[in-house]
């Protein structure tokens, strides 16, 4: 259901993300963004953007498993960042959710994010 996508004519990942991700014959899971809250407070997690994203992918691994997913069924995800300058150090903890064939991904930078936490990401996932 899920092939890992490589191709030498276009520029290598040069992080924990695959060049594409082609999915055929699946059910569809769209993940909304998430933010650093702790679920039970509803209070923001963490004061760096290592800390925060830590939290985020906590939170993004029970929504995927409510959906019947795991971070080995994530196809796309998309990183937002008040800071590019985050960028390592939420790369360094998003990448040990992502053991082998990581998903597609964007990473931007944003003015601002709900709350004034420091990252947000949403994912898309196939259900085997």
């Amino acid at each position: 259901m899920k092939k890992i996508v490589q191709t030498d004519l276009a520029p290598h990942a040069i992080g924990p993300y695959s060049q594409a991700v082609k999915v055929t014959c699946a059910e569809t899971l769209y993940v909304s963004g998430n933010i650093p809250l702790n679920p039970q407070s509803m209070e923001v997690v963490g004061n760096t953007a290592a800390e925060q994203c830590k939290q985020v992918m906590d939170n993004l691994g029970q929504v995927l498993k409510a959906g019947s997913a795991c971070f080995a069924d994530v196809v796309k995800t998309t990183i937002y960042l008040t800071d590019m300058n985050d960028f390592a150090a939420v790369n360094e903890v998003y990448a040990s959710y992502f053991s082998e064939n990581p998903p597609a991904r964007a990473t931007v930078e944003v003015s601002r994010l709900p709350k004034d936490v420091k990252v947000e990401i949403d994912a898309i996932a196939v259900l085997r």
